[in-house]
């Protein structure tokens, strides 16, 4: 399915214009982002009959049943060693520089650099067989853990994080069908992001009954525009998926359809998404509202707000998202930047006006000391544990193990207001 026509793209150069009370984010060096995806710097075995590959990394002197997409993780010549006297026919190997593999061994191999160190037993790791190049499908110890179904899209969203591209990826769909059987039961939550998820709704919705199926303790939440569920069709296939935890998160940037149109770059998206969100709910499902806070939202967050909390009451969840400066969010900084300290006010009011109606809400992706006390009990720790970090001034912080901390993803920015709770 192509992109629908877009009236308006986003600047695509950096634009270099910054805001005298701001800076860029020196460093985040607590933590610095995790490689999810790579180069192989050796791979054998593998036959070129097959595009790809899908592998799970079990701890050598794993007792685990073994499936044949199982391979070894050694990261020394004794845990090399040991795989090859425990017949383990395929090993994933974690190296500074080239390790000796004894001559005995014939199975599949890949070798990758120690940065990628963090993989451990039961991860889950798609592989291209002529390239090399592989992701971090799935990894079993962390709770954020999300499936890119697509990169396709119908929005062109001016933030946007993952930049759509027209391209035929249906074979990713593929790729997660395969990962299923591999993921630990007892995974609490997972995500699927796009690219506009529904793209090819039919498919994606059959998957999604595997997942019920698979894993029915797991919750899923799918991130999707919402603009599909303006067909009654698709959400009543939505509906029969029957799963006891989906939700469907969709953004929602302003109460004003112009400037919800102009953020997503899609003429007519504003009425197309809440119809969707009408239809959603008519039949009983969960929904999420998503609103990103910059330049073009904040003006009007606390109207959108109540607006919400008039017409949308409804809903199972509000989460008001601070920017990830990433992706298109980079290309159009000058005009979509701004210190959270200068909506501070506005955004407590938003929060006050949906708690006030019953509406659930969050605050994602915001430090503490940015937000006013008043709604510190909403304020969420949101970023994903692969991008997540703190800055210096955080050391000294009381309410550091409470806060959401920052992006190490894209180019970070830091509010003035970043200062130590004590």
């Amino acid at each position: 399915m192509r992109p629908a026509k877009r009236h308006h793209k986003p600047a695509v150069g950096y634009s270099g214009e910054f805001s005298g009370r701001c800076r860029h984010i020196a460093t985040l060096g607590r933590r610095m982002t995790l490689p999810l995806y790579g180069t192989a710097s050796q791979s054998v075995g593998f036959s070129f009959d097959e595009v790809r590959s899908v592998l799970r990394l079990r701890a050598v002197d794993s007792a685990a049943e073994r499936h044949v997409a199982d391979f070894a993780l050694a990261r020394t010549p004794d845990e090399i060693r040991r795989a090859i006297e425990a017949e383990w026919p395929s090993i994933f190997l974690v190296s500074v520089g080239a390790i000796h593999v004894p001559g005995t061994f014939t199975g599949r191999l890949i070798a990758v650099p120690p940065k990628y160190d963090y993989l451990a037993d039961g991860d889950v790791i798609g592989f291209d067989h002529a390239s090399r190049k592989f992701r971090a499908l799935y990894r079993r110890n962390s709770a954020h853990n999300s499936f890119l179904v697509t990169e396709r899209c119908n929005n062109y969203c001016l933030m946007c994080s993952q930049p759509p591209k027209d391209v035929d990826d249906r074979w990713i769909l593929s790729e997660i069908k395969e990962s299923l059987p591999l993921i630990d039961p007892a995974t609490r939550a997972l995500t699927f992001t796009g690219g506009e998820t529904l793209s090819d709704w039919e498919d994606f919705i059959a998957l999604l009954k595997e997942f019920r199926d698979g894993l029915p303790t797991t919750a899923i939440q799918v991130l999707t525009n919402g603009r599909a569920f303006a067909n009654s069709h698709i959400v009543d296939a939505w509906k029969d998926i029957a799963h006891p935890s989906l939700i469907a998160a969709i953004p929602l940037y302003a109460s004003v359809d112009h400037i919800h149109d102009h953020v997503v770059q899609a003429k007519g998206a504003f009425d197309e998404t809440i119809l969707g969100i009408l239809k959603l709910k008519d039949r009983r499902q969960r929904v999420e509202i998503r609103v990103v806070l910059h330049a073009l939202t904040v003006p009007m967050i606390t109207q959108t707000c109540r607006w919400i909390a008039r017409n949308l009451p409804f809903v199972d969840h509000v989460a008001l998202m601070g920017l990830e400066n990433t992706g298109f969010a980079i290309a159009n900084e000058a005009l979509l930047w701004v210190d959270p300290m200068d909506y501070r006010d506005s955004l407590a009011e938003g929060v006050d006006r949906l708690n006030a109606a019953g509406v659930k809400v969050s605050v994602y992706n915001l430090p503490r000391c940015v937000l006013r006390r008043s709604i510190w009990p909403f304020a969420v720790q949101s970023i994903s544990d692969w991008k997540n970090g703190y800055v210096t001034q955080c050391n000294l912080c009381s309410e550091k193990p409470r806060c959401s901390g920052f992006f190490t993803s894209g180019r970070p920015r830091q509010s003035r207001g970043i200062v130590p709770i004590y």
